[in-house]
């Protein structure tokens, strides 16, 4: 027999039943709260509902201790609500009952509650339980919501200024293939929830808050309003209203005070737990048995306190005795598990060749590393945060989406001997680029949009070598007022490494990378890479590959490179002609790189007299055709050409020179050191769909004809 009646369609009628009447319970339930506030309740139902009250609240706390994310109890903040409102109308409904009953009143909760809390009768009872009241809204109003109010709004605040840089890192990681759309899809509505549930969470905390002050206040009404009514209304003695009142609202404020009191502390564990996801009672049990030092000498201080005279040494030599058994156990288990990892070792290298101590014949160099002086060190500590590792694995990413050149993992070493706030990158042990930090400072470059010098320790951009100056956190807003790009340590380095990593790109793609690029690229068309392997050699696609990255061309559109040098390396496998060939195939790509929204690309002209000049000043090298012009003619171009390219700056553009295919190299060649910026375009590399615009003609005379 089914459990459930079926109906039309063979949907359950049992199950949409029980949904139904899960649907109006909740509403019911809060509708009831608030009209209790107004209704009069009895006694016994007073009792029950502050049972209940009590029995949530714990509910609540347990659940957080349990929950492996604080955003897996994205419902928190609403329940936060509805027990405040709940325990805020049971107050209302207690106060009324001890008000018009008085000495009649039985609500057994608050008197049981009162008396067991207390622990005393007559007036010291009385005042006992008065100062317990007052501990208690003391230690969940400055210690527990003061902190948890806090820390909710800086992590709020922290969240939704990291909000654009996390969803541009998952859109990077689906770019690159690392995830799938569904995976990205799924980690931005958890980004989402985490912000909305940080700043829900941000304003629950007043709840709290309120509560505390609003019991204050009921307890001190309950009081002032049962002495009135006891002795002005029913006649009672002084003595006597005194005494039935104010342990009536102690009561009722104790037992009011708890539930909140657990409901604080679950507030609290969980805005402090945001950066420790897990079970909270593994992560207790992890952290706390690292280390045996610490309780052998926790042991031993206790058991000097036991020495001292005064102290109770029967409490505090078992105590000694306990925690020095503790450390005894960690310090075994962590041996056991050395011994096994040494083991595990040992049994891994026995059948190596080589002895021990042996040296390797080949010492490899990292592709691409980052030395620290040792006042950087904080910058990579995970134990404070190890900002500049994101920030690096960040540039990596993006260097695959600019360039499509997947940078090897950069290797951080601690160098002492550069100075403390110097660092140093290198490529395949080159020093390629060097720079200070100042720790605790910012780095204010002055750009253009400077309105207001301000004072600071003048410097230079360690990247584009701008004018700066260092100042404190204190004055970063001024700085940011006066119009000041404002960085901070972790963005100079991350900065400095994009820069370097477009200047070298060449030199960081070796053969073994070309190999890996083609092994992945074989999956999906092992036609285009076995025509290419069968026309033209590994260095040589390499070459081409290297060609296009010294120009600061992607060469993320890979299928289209590999095409152009199977076309035309059974012609020549002429490196210059193929990576001329290789530019044309993504003409598109290059000129939408310098081409504004409306496809228009502004570039500087040649004069047609300068321009053979410079084809018939050629010399054939072993690296390649290069420019010879003579020296006075040389300067006279580059003085002409700089003129030029400061004025198309000045107008906001990108600096882009248009001349023929056989002339571009040369070009290139000859303005390479002096103007590493300037792009060089041939007539064959426009593409459909782009207008040319002329901005200048380049000429040998001291004026340039615009």
């Amino acid at each position: 027999m089914s459990d459930s009646v079926r109906g039309p369609g063979g949907v359950s009628l049992g199950r949409n039943i029980f949904g139904g009447m899960q649907d109006m319970m909740l509403p019911l339930g809060v509708i009831t709260i608030v009209v209790m506030i107004v209704i009069p309740l009895p006694t016994v139902l007073l009792d029950t509902l502050m049972a209940m009250n009590l029995i949530l609240s714990l509910l609540v706390l347990l659940i957080v201790l349990y929950t492996q994310k604080a955003v897996d109890f994205n419902l928190f903040p609403t329940v936060l609500l509805v027990v405040t409102v709940f325990g805020l109308a049971l107050n209302v409904s207690s106060t009324r009952l001890i008000l018009t009953q008085g000495a009649r009143f039985n609500g057994r909760m608050i008197r049981a509650f009162s008396s067991f809390v207390v622990g005393s009768g007559g007036n010291e009872g009385l005042v006992v339980g008065f100062i317990i009241f007052i501990v208690i809204i003391a230690v969940q109003a400055v210690v527990i919501t003061k902190g948890a109010t806090r820390v909710s709004e800086v992590a709020a605040r922290f969240q939704l200024d990291g909000m654009p840089q996390k969803q541009m890192s998952i859109e990077a990681e689906f770019n690159s293939g690392s995830i799938t759309e569904e995976e990205a899809q799924a980690r931005k509505r958890e980004l989402e929830l985490e912000l909305s549930f940080d700043g829900s969470m941000d304003g629950a905390s007043k709840f709290i808050s309120g509560n505390v002050k609003v019991g204050i206040f009921i307890t001190a009404v309950n009081i002032l309003g049962g002495i009135i009514i006891g002795t002005v209304i029913r006649g009672e003695p002084i003595g006597m209203a005194l005494s039935n009142y104010i342990a009536f609202s102690v009561g009722d404020g104790l037992l009011s005070q708890l539930p909140s009191l657990l409901v604080s502390t679950a507030m609290g564990i969980v805005v402090t737990r945001a950066a420790a996801p897990g079970n909270l009672g593994e992560q207790v049990a992890v952290q706390f048995s690292r280390d045996a030092k610490v309780y052998w000498v926790a042991a031993a201080v206790l058991l000097l306190f036991a020495l001292l005279p005064g102290f109770p040494w029967y409490v505090l030599i078992p105590m000694a005795a306990l925690v020095g058994f503790y450390a005894f156990y960690i310090g075994r288990v962590k041996q056991r598990k050395a011994n096994f990892d040494q083991m595990m070792s040992k049994s891994q290298e026995k059948g190596k060749p080589r002895d021990e101590g042996e040296m390797s014949p080949v010492v490899p160099l990292d592709a691409l590393s980052l030395e620290l002086g040792y006042g950087l060190i904080p910058l990579v500590d995970k134990d404070k945060g190890a900002e500049l590792l994101e920030r690096l694995q960040g540039v990596r990413r993006q260097s695959g989406l600019d360039l499509g050149l997947v940078i090897p993992k950069i290797r951080i070493i601690d160098n002492m001997m550069l100075e403390p706030s110097e660092y140093c990158f290198k490529i395949k042990g080159i020093d390629v680029g060097r720079g200070k930090i100042r720790i605790g400072y910012y780095l204010c470059i002055k750009s253009g949009q400077v309105t207001e010098e301000i004072h600071g320790e003048e410097t230079l951009d360690p990247a584009f070598g701008l004018p700066s100056i260092w100042v404190g956190e204190d004055r970063r807003d001024e700085a940011e007022r006066a119009g000041y790009t404002v960085v901070d340590p972790p963005s100079i380095i991350a900065t400095h490494l994009t820069e370097i990593i477009k200047r070298h790109a060449q030199d960081i793609l070796g053969r073994q990378e070309i190999q890996a690029i083609l092994e992945t690229l074989r999956k999906e068309y092992p036609v285009v890479v076995e025509e290419a392997l069968k026309t033209a050699t590994l260095g040589d696609i390499q070459k081409v590959f290297q060609g296009l990255l010294r120009e600061r061309v992607s060469i993320r559109n890979t299928v289209s490179i590999l095409e152009s040098v199977a076309d035309y390396a059974p012609v020549t496998r002429d490196s210059e002609f193929l990576i001329e060939k290789a530019r044309q195939a993504l003409s598109m790509q290059i000129c939408q790189q310098y081409a504004d929204d409306r496809h228009v690309l502004r570039v500087l002209m040649l004069d047609p007299a300068l321009e053979q000049g410079i084809i018939d000043s050629q010399v054939k090298t072993s690296s390649g055709r290069v420019s010879g012009l003579d020296p006075q003619t040389r300067s006279l171009w580059l003085r002409s050409l700089s003129r030029s390219v400061a004025m198309v700056i000045e107008q906001g553009w990108p600096a882009v020179i248009l001349c023929s295919e056989e002339a571009r190299a040369l070009v290139k060649s000859s303005t390479e050191q002096e103007l590493p910026e300037l792009a060089v375009l041939s007539i064959h590399e426009i593409a459909r769909g782009i207008t040319l615009e002329s901005v200048g003609l380049v000429k040998l005379e001291n004026q340039t004809a615009a």
